[in-house]
């Protein structure tokens, strides 16, 4: 009792409805005799084995793909694999009556989808040939807000900053447009008529699985994938990164997002269809690398393929990345904000009433924001500022105030300037301060809550006149945007993002000859594939392990508006620059490290690691290298070498240990720096490592659903398990008023990693509970550490 008693009418859930099945702790097992169980195939994800509910999953079979098989060394035939896939295929027919095969994959991920009941699903498990059973997670587009058209009268090209700013340009210069190159844009389709994007589809354009035809037309207000597509290769009033590069657009997201089945399929055919390099600005919340996107990805870069994903939009916070951002070898991306001019905002109302938290948040152009020194403003408050806020409101003229909450800052900005304001106040509907968006359609200010409430106090006083002190201040550069997904991944503990790139306020191609400003890490993540092209235009030899190592090692590092530098789980390597990356004469391979949790509670524990030292130069070069990690603990040690001589287009191999007395040591995580140079040039990999169990959240994703009138599925995700697991909940029937604690479910113990369920009758301490609305939460712990999650749901 005493860890809910905090839960009062305040608390805030943040509750994650994902599509996704398990089958887990919802099972009971039969005692009796010992026996040794069949081995059965690995399943991801929980199912309600109670359920004759249609449910669609990928089997992965034993049975190697064509590109995996071949980098194994071993001889797989397209026709043996289809032999392999139908005796799979029959035996899911028998097993499961109600199975209906839907897509198969064979090159770079071997299985095939397959909807079935969801009670029929443990039959798949035993069946010979069958490796893994996936659920067909939704994935969507990694954008923030609905972005802003730019109509002609404002649209200027001079907009199209960000290539220019990473050094496009100058690559350009060089020589280096992206020429020869593919680049595959799985999305939600690209309008390729578009007069920017029609030079770069030949006849072939791609495919579109959402309506299974040859046309990866954009569907009816669908425009993300034809933003993504002209951020890699526009060519025409604006450029893209590599505005010769050639395109393919694979149509996976519909107008409610895509599927596993569906991105699976997409990321084949682009290999199959010789695409050079592939953008994925898409993802889903759950942070887990082992899922059959992440497989396809992994074994399309063994291909020689470059993936590049986004890292997600979930930010600012450790452990936010999701699927597949966390793929072990596809390049992660995080956004950047351009560097912009800070301005000071003062807000007048009455003697004797002060704002301290005003600041300007964002604006279009820097006189529409001095313009609000003019003079007096009448301002009207207009709710959370959507468009039906302002009907039969006169804001002409004038200044909307307009509570967070609901939707993008953008859409707010916008109503407010469609309504015909000149400017808008935002304040915070929680303590503390909101984000900066550049850009915005109107001159925004923002405020506290605190703040916030004092505008509206004067307003019901009748003082509803504001005037406006707004003076620049001073310029930040280059920064992470506080809405990026950050690191790392769990259970591979691999660094996330691995680069980062410009994804604020990104001006490019949209549907119907039109230009938008968009935000997120979809924005980011086409810079990168764009910079990939130049990177393989200029050196057509090159690896995926080559290009990925050239961007990181090549990369900027990025500083706080303070003037810290970002962790490596905010910024990865740092924001990419394409030339720097072209004209490297050393590869440092991988281009960041992990080495993972040190567990011992007592003693010296070691582990070994090694990278690679490539010299793409015509001299023989001498290298050192030191490694160190931040504050300098004394119980971590990195031990080797002092210097490597590598002659002229050589590789060769560093090995060192990592000493780790954790006696010495917080638990915790550090991070540090391998630091290589040839004498001349510097390069920095990124590194980290954790003393005991590392602090990501140890339920996800909970969830509720009632299946009949004496069972409630109740679904949670725990990363890497739990050692209890405590259930228990709240009666909410009523808005706004404090939460009314009912009792504990169940406590569950060794629970198992992954989407795991437990089934409850609906009753509290033998008492069947009244139909109505309640809050479910799952309290889980392990190593110590405990994290709450909670979620919304009515009983009937």
């Amino acid at each position: 009792m005493s860890k809910k008693r905090f839960l009062r009418s305040s608390l805030i859930l943040l509750a994650f409805l994902l599509v996704f099945s398990t089958f887990g702790m919802g099972t009971t097992a039969q005692t009796g005799a010992t026996v040794t169980p069949q081995k059965l195939a690995e399943l991801f994800g929980n199912v309600d084995v109670n359920s004759s509910k249609s449910t669609t999953v990928i089997v992965e079979l034993v049975e190697e793909s064509i590109v995996e098989a071949k980098h194994k060394g071993k001889n797989q035939t397209k026709a043996g694999l289809a032999k392999a896939r139908k005796q799979v295929k029959d035996a899911v027919s028998k097993a499961a009556k109600s199975s209906k095969v839907g897509r198969e994959y064979d090159y770079v991920f071997s299985g095939f989808s397959v909807e079935l009941a969801a009670n029929e699903i443990p039959a798949l498990l035993a069946i010979p040939g069958v490796k893994a059973v996936y659920p067909n997670v939704t994935y969507t587009e990694t954008q923030v807000g609905d972005g802003q058209i730019l109509t002609e009268e404002v649209f200027s090209p001079a907009m199209v900053d960000s290539a220019p700013f990473i050094g496009a340009d100058q690559a350009w210069n060089a020589g280096f447009t992206g020429k020869g190159i593919t680049v595959a844009v799985i999305d939600t389709g690209v309008d390729y008529t578009h007069p920017d994007l029609a030079h770069a589809f030949g006849d072939y354009k791609g495919y579109d699985f959402v309506n299974d035809d040859n046309d990866p037309q954009e569907g009816p207000g669908q425009y993300h994938g034809t933003h993504v597509a002209g951020t890699v290769a526009a060519n025409g009033i604006i450029k893209g990164v590599a505005p010769q590069a050639k395109l393919l657009g694979y149509r996976v997201l519909g107008p409610n997002g895509g599927t596993t089945e569906d991105v699976v399929a997409g990321v084949e055919l682009a290999v199959k269809d010789g695409a050079d390099i592939m953008n994925l600005s898409l993802g889903n919340s759950l942070n887990a690398p082992d899922w059959a996107t992440s497989i396809a990805l992994d074994w399309a870069m063994a291909e020689g393929v470059v993936a590049v994903t986004s890292n997600g939009n979930s930010g600012p916070n450790n452990w936010t990345v999701g699927s597949p951002g966390t793929s072990r070898q596809a390049i992660s991306v995080g956004a950047t904000q351009l560097p912009y001019d800070v301005y000071n905002s003062v807000l007048f109302t009455s003697e004797g009433v002060a704002y301290p938290s005003a600041k300007v948040q964002g604006f279009p152009s820097v006189d529409s924001l001095l313009e609000l020194n003019s003079g007096e403003f009448e301002f009207v408050h207009v709710g959370l500022g959507a468009a039906s806020d302002f009907v039969g409101k006169d804001l002409t003229g004038k200044i909307a105030l307009i509570s967070r909450g609901d939707f993008a800052f953008v859409d707010k900005a916008q109503n407010a300037k469609n309504a015909g304001a000149v400017g808008a106040i935002i304040y915070n509907n929680v303590a503390g301060e909101h984000a900066d968006v550049p850009g915005l359609a109107v001159p925004t200010i923002k405020t506290t809550l605190a703040d916030g409430q004092k505008l509206l106090a004067e307003l019901a006083a009748g003082k509803n006149k504001i005037k406006f002190n707004v003076a620049y201040s001073h310029r930040v550069g280059e920064t992470v945007a506080s809405f990026s997904s950050r690191g790392p991944a769990i259970g591979t503990w691999m660094i996330k993002p691995d680069v980062s790139a410009p994804g604020v306020a990104i001006v490019s191609t949209f549907p119907g000859n039109s230009y938008a400003a968009l935000q997120g890490t979809s924005m980011a993540s086409p810079h990168v594939a764009g910079a990939a092209a130049l990177i393989l235009q200029a050196n057509p030899t090159w690896t995926v392990d080559q290009v990925k190592a050239a961007l990181m090692n090549t990369a900027v590092d990025l500083v706080d508006p303070t003037g810290k530098q970002y962790p490596h789980n905010s910024q990865g390597a740092g924001s990419i620059r394409p030339l720097d990356a072209i004209n490297a004469k050393t590869l440092v391979t991988p281009g960041s490290h992990s080495f993972g949790t040190f567990l011992k509670t007592d003693g010296v524990q070691v582990k070994k690691q090694s990278f690679t030292i490539q010299n793409l130069s015509t001299n023989a070069k001498k290298y050192t290298y030191e490694a160190s990690f931040n504050g300098n603990p004394s119980g971590i040690k990195v031990m080797t070498s002092k210097n490597l001589n590598v002659p002229a287009g050589k590789t060769q191999q560093v090995n060192f240990n990592v000493q780790v007395d954790t006696s010495k040591l917080t638990p915790g995580y550090y991070e540090g720096t391998i630091v290589v140079s040839d004498g001349t040039t510097s390069f920095n990999i990124p590194t980290i490592l954790f003393v005991q169990e590392p602090d990501y959240k140890r339920v996800t994703h909970l969830y509720a659903t009632q299946v009949s009138s004496d069972k409630i599925v109740i679904e949670g995700y725990y990363p890497t398990g739990a050692e209890t697991v405590e259930l228990f909940v709240y009666e909410s029937n009523s808005v706004g008023a404090p939460l009314k604690y009912v009792g504990d479910i169940t406590t569950l113990t060794n629970v198992g990693a992954g989407f795991q369920a437990y089934d409850w009758d609906g009753t509290i301490n033998g008492q069947k509970l009244a139909p109505g609305y309640y809050n479910v939460y799952a309290y889980a712990t392990k190593a110590g550490k405990t994290d709450l999650a909670g979620v919304n749901f009515q009983l009937k």
